[in-house]
């Protein structure tokens, strides 16, 4: 079984500490929830482990492999932004084709939520759809750990549903860290909780913690 470590990541903006001497380990099969307020650094976490953004320090390894860019994560992590960011002019076969491995591609075009997508291009699809099928190249990907910033944002209840259900259909074989803001989004499929405050994570262990954090008001 992979581990995903993260140690001793610090950044900076403008002079200001943003995330300060951050550690967490996911392993495969563990979904893991990052919550935090808008500003907190999550994205820029994300970022940093994928190796999409620089940090004054960090430590990245999956196994015995250093991330320190992209490349070094290639096949081991993925990442979906907040914004789209697959080529509005590809079908989504050919997508298909450039993130899911030759094996696997038949019977990935042949489920019944991407089948009806498969000739069109990515840039005619509603926000919605864009975000499913991107998320779902991810999760079906080569990949061993995947980073969801915000994946329930703008999609239907009934996506919603359909994203979970493949989630946990291949989390035996994947290790996930997720963002929301809808907190409970987050916590009815993360196998642990951290929040993200001043720069550090915390555990989270129910909404008491939450609320003991300030993060959400008590009923």
């Amino acid at each position: 079984m992979k581990r995903l470590q993260v140690d001793s990541i610090r950044k900076s903006y403008h002079q200001k500490l943003l995330l300060s001497d951050i550690y967490l380990s996911c392993e495969q099969g563990e979904v893991i929830g990052l919550l935090g307020r808008n500003g907190s650094g999550k994205s820029t976490l994300l970022r940093i482990i994928f190796g999409e953004e620089k940090a004054e320090n960090k430590f990245v390894k999956v196994q015995d492999r250093i991330i320190k860019n992209v490349r070094d994560s290639r096949h081991l992590i993925n990442y979906l932004p907040q914004k789209n960011f697959v080529p509005g002019a590809l079908t989504i076969k050919t997508l298909i084709s450039l993130f899911i491995s030759e094996e696997k591609r038949k019977t990935f075009r042949e489920e019944t939520f991407i089948e009806p997508y498969l000739q069109q291009k990515f840039r005619h699809l509603s926000g919605g759809e864009k975000r499913m099928i991107e998320i779902m190249l991810l999760l079906y990907s080569e990949a061993d750990f995947i980073l969801l910033d915000e994946p329930f944002e703008g999609i239907s209840p009934i996506t919603k549903e359909l994203i979970i259900a493949n989630l946990e259909k291949v989390k035996p074989s994947k290790g996930y860290i997720i963002t929301d803001h809808d907190y409970e989004n987050v916590m009815k499929v993360a196998d642990r909780i951290l929040l993200l405050q001043n720069g550090t994570l915390k555990e989270i262990k129910s909404r008491k913690d939450l609320e003991r954090f300030g993060y959400v008001t008590g009923l």
